[in-house]
């Protein structure tokens, strides 16, 4: 713990020491979502790193954390959406004719193109629906090609805010082809009801804003939960601190560091840098950017006025016609976007913090202008600037094709998507985990490759040794186990031991995951290789890797049903507080009943059979329980080894039955492994010379996997064969019509001839020109072997 550096954005370099306010505790506020949309793989990024980190800090370093996180329910983008939708609403309740709204949607086409493809209409002819299409390709052909729009350079965000307008351009330009208003062409016009009707809206009424933002911060806590991100201990909300928020701002008035103007107050750069502060520490490099800044107040925000710095940023804006407020010293206005988190943050965790965390992009200008306006409500005149954050912690980018993954700009894969289709909770994890916090992120096939080789590289080393152990009838794990802790670690103990100071090392400097990922990774690796070249290996080391290991994915938070100190081996695999052990095992006690009463209806007279028959594993899943495991591969394990060890005897024995029996036997105990287990989640691994099958414990969804793609790969083998089959049969029918023909007869329907011999042989061509040498010759082996082949055939009486 002594020993741990973080990069720190506000000392940008080398990871400095980290050293807490208070020893052995952290403070920490966390930028939430802004909640107007669906959460996507960018968040996932942000929050998953964030948490990563948060667990490392509390599960390996032994902190003891206060976590803060905020959501942003209102705010420019969730006022835009929310009333754009319901002005939306509102159009489509009216009684328009056809022509009126073909009409109506033609206009906004053009409105849309005009504001966001400008070069669509630089001609100034109208642009409509039969045109749309060729002047797309002319104007923007060379980014829908992923190019840039200057053809130089790669692709980036201006490129993907192209693509995405282009987007909704096609779907309204497709609406208006076949009739179908709605959906297909509500992106255009909602940007044009706005721009027509936004002041009619009544913000008295808030709910407008409140069931977006209630339903979509809903969504992302789903999402969190979904990905195995830790709930924070505080979570704030900006729409409950907005009269804090007014006399914080009021203090900053007070202070001289922030002005009045038109009914909104800016908070004054100049003033807070002439009384000895700083502003821009994050990036003092962005200051003077106007781009930013312009983003950093909201697009509702462009016209307002009276600043005396350019660069001096809202605090209190005055709410105009169509957007919510509340009651201030300066009238009826909404917090600006920056003054929200200092508020947040400092009613929970005080005038100081250890951590502040983020995504990059909200270095310039939110978290600048956090630092200044949060140091300058804490400053005293003469006792110099005052330190708010100590940390500033900032998650790199997802990237997709070169682009930021924004929701603004919709080139996006929702948490909710990504998880159906292409990933799992811990297979998202791992991915985040090979990359560094703080860097930006692409994600490739060759990063998703590795990282799902890292997770099956685990998975089956966690498999194969608790079916070691099982196998060996050890239950208690090391207890049971003998390892010598008096002599200098050799063989796997000493990989062990170095694997451990290769990973504080990582998780030490910086909380470098990537490096203690490939460490892993590495001492798994030497142990298979290891466990191959000695096979009298002592299972108590294989052990210990595993369990170390195990902790280690524990705090990770790669494993959902694990909880701390992470003592278990492998993923762990409780059963729900609601599931009582009986119901858990049932199905795994009705499996072994099947079997049983199959093999007892076959009548075997084989007396190790008839033992193992009267087993009953009863007692010992009881013992099992009544000692408070949860673990349904332990509950489940007499079962299953009762199951196993009958169907090894009757491999065993099968070949001294007679041919039925055998047949009935072989027919069971391929279903005990491809069917009965698999479904449970069970394969049974068989092993030559006798051994017996080690159970494993691998997810049912993957068991079924690949014994669907074995039987898909054995109809196609069959397909194939019944091809080629078909296929010779068929050759052989085309030798043997070919072969009834006297060669006589070969070439007399050939109509490039015109005279033959008398054995049939072409003589003159069609023109009555003679046969040239050089086909003749040719001509004369083809009637050779037709001769042959016909004298074959009527030789084996086929004529």
């Amino acid at each position: 713990m002594e020993n741990l550096k973080l990069h720190n954005s506000l000392k940008p370099g080398a990871p400095v020491p980290f050293v807490p306010i208070r020893p052995g505790e952290v403070s920490w506020y966390a930028c939430g979502p802004t909640v107007y949309d669906k959460s996507h793989l960018g968040h996932a990024r942000n929050y998953v790193s964030t948490d990563i980190i948060r667990r490392i800090l509390r599960d390996y370093f032994g902190f003891k954390l206060n976590f803060v996180m905020n959501i942003t329910d209102i705010d420019d983008k969730i006022i835009i959406k929310a009333r754009r939708q319901r002005l939306l609403e509102i159009e489509k309740s009216k009684s328009y004719t056809k022509e009126e709204l073909v009409k109506l949607t033609r206009t906004a086409f053009q409105a849309y193109a005009a504001s966001s493809l400008p070069l669509l209409v630089e001609d100034g002819n109208d642009l409509d629906e039969t045109t749309y299409i060729a002047r797309r390709d002319a104007s923007y052909g060379k980014v829908l090609a992923g190019g840039t729009l200057t053809g130089e350079g790669k692709p980036g965000d201006a490129e993907a805010k192209i693509k995405m307008h282009i987007s909704n351009m096609d779907a309204a330009a497709e609406a208006l082809k076949d009739g179908s208003i709605f959906p297909g062409a509500d992106e255009i016009f909602l940007p044009y009801l706005d721009s027509l009707y936004k002041e009619t809206i009544d913000t008295r009424d808030q709910t407008m804003f409140t069931d977006l933002t209630k339903s979509m911060e809903a969504l992302f806590m789903a999402d969190m939960d979904a990905l195995n991100v830790l709930r924070p201990d505080h979570i704030t909300r900006v729409t409950e601190y907005v009269p804090q928020i007014a006399k914080f701002v009021e203090r900053i008035v007070e202070k001289g560091f922030a002005y009045e103007s038109e009914g909104s107050v800016y908070f004054d750069i100049a003033a807070f840098e002439k009384a000895g502060n700083s502003y821009a520490r994050l990036r003092p490099e962005s200051k003077n950017d106007k781009a930013l800044q312009e983003e950093g107040e909201g697009s509702l925000s462009k016209n307002l006025g009276g600043k005396k710095g350019a660069g001096d940023f809202a605090l209190w804006k005055k709410s105009k016609a169509g957007e919510p407020f509340w009651p201030s010293p300066w009238g009826d206005g909404r917090p600006g976007w920056h003054i929200e988190c200092s508020v947040m943050a400092s009613d929970i965790l005080g005038s100081q913090m250890d951590i502040h965390s983020g995504g990059i992009d909200l270095a310039f200008p939110h978290h600048d202008n956090e630092l200044a306006q949060s140091e300058a409500y804490f400053c005293e005149h003469g006792k110099g600037e005052h330190t708010w954050v100590n940390y500033f912690l900032h998650m790199g980018h997802l990237s997709i094709s070169g682009s930021k993954m924004s929701k603004s700009l919709k080139n996006f894969q929702t948490i909710q998507d990504a998880l159906a289709t292409s990933y799992t909770p811990r297979s998202m994890r791992i991915v985040f985990l090979m990359g560094k916090w703080n860097d930006g992120v692409e994600i490739s096939p060759d990063m998703r490759a590795q990282a799902d080789n890292w997770e099956s590289t685990i998975s089956n080393f966690f498999t194969n040794t608790k079916s070691w152990l099982a196998e060996a009838g050890i239950e208690s794990g090391l207890k049971s186990l003998d390892i010598s802790s008096d002599k200098p670690a050799t063989g796997l103990l000493a990989e062990l031991e170095q694997a451990k100071k290769d990973v504080e090392a990582a998780l030490t400097n910086s909380i470098d995951t990537p490096r203690a990922m490939l460490v892993i990774l590495k001492l798994v690796n030497t142990t298979n290789s290891y466990l191959k070249d000695n096979k009298d290996t002592n299972l108590a080391e294989v052990e210990a890797i595993a369990r170390w290991i195990t902790k280690l994915v524990g705090i990770f938070g790669l494993d959902a049903n694990a909880e701390p100190p992470y003592e278990g081996l492998g993923w762990a695999s409780v059963i729900s507080e609601s599931t009582d052990p009986e119901t858990a095992v049932k199905p795994y006690a009705a499996v072994l009943e099947k079997v049983k009463s199959d093999i007892a209806a076959l009548s075997l007279s084989n007396e190790a059979i008839a033992e193992l028959l009267s087993k009953d594993p009863t007692p010992e899943f009881q013992a099992i329980a009544q000692g408070g495991s949860r673990d349904i591969e332990k509950l489940s394990l007499p079962y299953l080894r009762v199951v196993s060890q009958i169907r090894d005897e009757l491999r065993r024995t099968v070949s001294s039955y007679d041919q039925q029996t055998k047949k009935a036997i072989l027919q069971i105990t391929d279903r005990i492994r491809d069917q009965d287990l698999t479904n449970l989640g069970v394969y049974l691994d068989d092993r030559p010379d006798n051994q017996p099958s080690l159970i494993k414990f691998v997810p049912a969804a993957e068991l079924i996997a690949a014994r669907e793609e074995k039987i898909a790969r054995e109809a196609e083998k069959a397909r194939k064969k019944e091809e080629a089959r078909l296929a010779k049969e068929k050759a052989d029918q085309e030798a043997r019509e070919k072969a009834k023909v006297p060669p006589e007869e070969l070439f007399k329907k050939d109509e490039r001839y015109s005279a033959w011999d008398e054995q049939g042989i072409p003589t003159k061509l069609k023109d009555g020109s003679d046969v040239p040498k050089s086909q003749l010759k040719t001509l004369k082996k083809a009637w050779e072997k037709q001769k042959k082949i016909h004298e074959d055939l009527k030789a084996k009486g086929g004529l």
